[in-house]
């Protein structure tokens, strides 16, 4: 499947929701990401992604906190790296993004404030202390 081929599968929310995993959601922002400015970037992968939550009859997956935060986290990365980066070579090069079992949000957020109906619905900017366990 082309990177086309699975934005619009995406988008129109016929993308099967059972494979699409972690890494797979960190793809599509990064593809998102090259494609468009940071805030439309946001907003149009937000949008798809409750769609397609909404799609798979699993609305209460989507978390606004844990995409935003990926997003941003994605799209430093993308800038620190240059613009030419492809997803093979970030994804060497950004493996904490892809590792969903231990992800990077664990050094920014304290579990409860993810686990939280506030954190799912509105984005929450991190609440840990560098250095904190």
């Amino acid at each position: 499947m082309t990177d086309d081929d699975f934005m619009a599968s995406f988008e129109s929310g016929s993308l099967d929701n059972r494979s699409f995993h972690h890494a797979d959601h960190v793809r599509m922002a990064f593809l998102y990401l090259r494609r468009y400015p940071a805030l439309e970037a946001l907003q149009r992968f937000s949008t798809s992604l409750v769609g397609l939550a909404a799609a798979s009859d699993k609305p209460q997956l989507y978390h606004e906190t844990i995409t935003w935060a990926f997003m941003l986290l994605i799209r430093e990365r993308l800038a620190r790296a240059g613009s030419e980066q492809t997803w093979t070579q970030f994804a060497a090069e950004n493996g904490d993004l892809l590792d969903w079992k231990d992800n990077v949000l664990k050094k920014y957020y304290r579990s409860e404030t993810l686990s939280s109906d506030l954190a799912r619905k509105t984005f929450l900017f991190p609440d840990k202390a560098i250095g904190e366990p």
